[in-house]
């Protein structure tokens, strides 16, 4: 992990999961997510040392682990606070809500792994608890109350509320659990001014817009993709195998319950606006588009 000054107290660890770093002053900082796991988290604290900076606090955009899987080690280690937006603190203190969730029910034992099941940290409400210099702004959609980071600087840390091209070209059908508030916080971060937009997964870049525009209209192709397969009525299990090739995704566990969790999400908001029914014949339920 390479530390960019991208700001004049705004800087930067790329990684497979972006950490963001701010100045509070000559001696403390802010993290912004922690990475995914507790190798991480020790990165992140050695570079830290070796600048001759403290961390004062951490703020997680949202609770999955690939955002907090470092917080454990790092809150152990300087009995930091951790800052979370209202139902994130919940997955942050308890993660095997995380699986739980994507499974529906208490979760198979291969669904308790590294990329979906962090270590738990205690968190304390990002309200009115943030220093001068670093304010939050609700972006829900990917996760129940997802929240991106604007700092003095005037660059924003977005999380997971805009999905890289790689990610959509590679993966096609990205997670979210609220299709509505998704489009809703993706207008958000359209009007957004700022120097800089940093992704969680994406490169640092001074336009998001085209960004923006690319995963609004990924989200319009699943959900006209959806509609299609509707046409005629199919079970959940239809849809869902007919989505993955359509898409020329490949299935394992994880992309299971991940596309399922968000494939249901669609369904909903489709449901929603009244352009898909359902209806339960022979004890199967059933979705077709109006």
């Amino acid at each position: 992990m390479e530390l960019t000054k991208i700001g004049e107290k705004t800087y930067y660890l790329k990684n497979a999961t972006n950490i963001g770093i701010y100045q509070i002053d000559d001696h403390h900082v802010f993290l912004i997510d922690t990475g995914n796991d507790k190798d991480t988290g020790k990165k992140v604290l050695k570079i830290v040392e070796e600048q001759g900076w403290e961390i004062s606090g951490i703020i997680n955009t949202h609770s999955h682990a690939d955002h907090i899987g470092g917080n454990q080690v790092i809150q152990e280690r300087t009995n930091c606070p951790i800052y979370s937006y209202q139902s994130e603190r919940a997955f942050t203190e308890y993660p095997i809500l995380e699986p739980s969730f994507l499974y529906g029910g208490f979760p198979l034992e291969e669904l308790k792994n590294k990329f979906l099941l962090a270590k738990p940290s205690h968190t304390t409400a990002i309200e009115d608890n943030l220093p001068n210099g670093l304010e939050f702004i609700v972006l829900r959609g990917h996760s129940c109350d997802h929240i991106g980071i604007k700092t003095s600087d005037d660059v924003y840390f977005l999380g997971d509320a805009v999905i890289s091209l790689e990610t959509i070209q590679k993966y096609h059908l990205f997670y979210l659990c609220d299709v509505k508030e998704l489009l809703n916080s993706l207008d958000i971060v359209e009007q957004l001014d700022g120097k800089m937009f940093i992704a969680s997964h994406n490169e640092a870049v001074e336009n998001i817009q085209g960004l923006v525009q690319a995963n609004r209209a990924q989200v319009q192709d699943i959900l006209h993709t959806i509609l299609t397969i509707c046409q005629t009525n199919q079970t959940f299990e239809n849809i869902l195998q007919k989505i993955f090739e359509h898409y020329d995704m490949h299935m394992n566990l994880n992309q299971y319950f991940l596309i399922s969790c968000t494939l249901r999400s669609y369904l909903t908001y489709l449901c929603n606006e009244k352009q898909l029914s359902y209806y339960f014949e022979h004890n199967q339920m059933f979705y077709q588009s109006n």
